[in-house]
């Protein structure tokens, strides 16, 4: 009997064409003598719309498990995975705990600071409540501003000066209730793969090599101009180092599943930072993190059976679990 998977995609999000981008390519690479599949489309203003395959004579007519492919808002940050926990159903990726603290890149940072993992300095302040003329030299121009709960660069800015911080603030809180300013590191951006429930292991990492002044929206899915080197030109000791710390950074946010852990290497001093967890990461045929996976020797259609058999067996171990008296 065919296993039966619901391949949620789309959703509410400034990251929606991303997910579409996804979720094609996950779809393309189900192995139909395996699986029997359900894509299960969410629209932008929130309607979810079944493209029900028919299933075959004899098939399964229930979902044995959910691939969610929802990356940023309502997807990535733990309110789906809370409502697939209440209907009971296997599904890839981390639960509702990780997803939310990885989402929120400023809870995430301070998750970092109390493990002793590296992070790069910030300031977080709410919408509405700031001035940006007392932020101004808070931190070492330059600096990024971003949106806490969003992905894919979408609404990320870099600022070098007073007016074009109070410009990018207004930016970012179009997007987000709550804004981070980082300081600004300059160096190279490397980007490492994660795998595993309780023994989560690293893939072979990559480096990212921006075409414009920073890797942005347009760089990683428009122009199609930015580079990447994998494996990622690192001495042994380097990239044991940054598979070390993507661990790490997985086991600080209770993550299962997968997640793709972004690092910038800092050029004065050779520091890897940590820059951010991603539980649900670009799947897309140009996308890294699968990339990283092929290159340590699993290949996509494998990387994807992974994926479920991880999601299954977490249900599984659930099911011992006691809620009641």
């Amino acid at each position: 009997m065919k296993t039966r998977v619901a391949v949620i995609y789309g959703g509410r999000t400034g990251e929606h064409e991303v997910s579409l981008r996804s979720a094609e390519s996950i779809l393309a690479a189900l192995d139909r003598q395996r699986y029997e599949v359900e894509p299960i489309f969410i629209t932008k203003d929130g309607r979810w719309e079944p493209r029900a395959i028919r299933p075959e004579p004899g098939g399964n007519p229930g979902i044995d498990v959910v691939f969610p492919v929802l990356h940023g808002t309502f997807g990535e940050d733990g309110t789906v995975q809370g409502l697939l926990e209440l209907a009971d159903l296997p599904y890839v990726g981390a639960g509702v705990l990780a997803s939310a603290v990885s989402m929120d890149k400023e809870v995430m940072k301070r998750l970092m600071r109390e493990r002793g993992l590296p992070v790069a300095d910030y300031v977080a302040v709410r919408r509405g409540r700031f001035d940006p003329r007392e932020l101004c030299g808070k931190l070492p121009f330059p600096v990024f501003v971003k949106p806490a709960n969003l992905g894919s660069s979408v609404g990320i800015s870099k600022a070098k000066n007073c007016e074009e911080l109070a410009a990018a603030l207004e930016l970012a809180a179009q997007f987000d209730r709550k804004i981070l300013i980082e300081r600004g590191i300059k160096g190279r951006e490397f980007e490492c793969s994660v795998l595993g429930n309780d023994d989560p292991v690293a893939a072979v990492p990559c480096e990212i090599l921006p075409s414009r002044e920073f890797y942005d929206y347009e760089d990683k899915y428009l122009l199609n101009q930015a580079e990447t080197v994998l494996p990622a030109h690192l001495s042994p000791k380097q990239t044991a180092e940054v598979q070390r710390l993507a661990v790490e950074c997985y086991r600080a946010v209770d993550c299962e599943g997968m997640a793709r852990v972004d690092f910038l290497m800092e050029e004065a001093t050779g520091r890897f930072f940590i820059n951010e967890i991603n539980t649900i990461p670009g799947f897309t045929s140009i996308s890294m993190y699968p990339k990283m996976w092929e290159a340590s020797g699993l290949a996509y259609p494998k990387l994807i059976d992974r994926l479920i058999e991880l999601a299954v067996e977490r249900h599984r171990q659930k099911q011992s679990t006691r809620y009641s008296r």
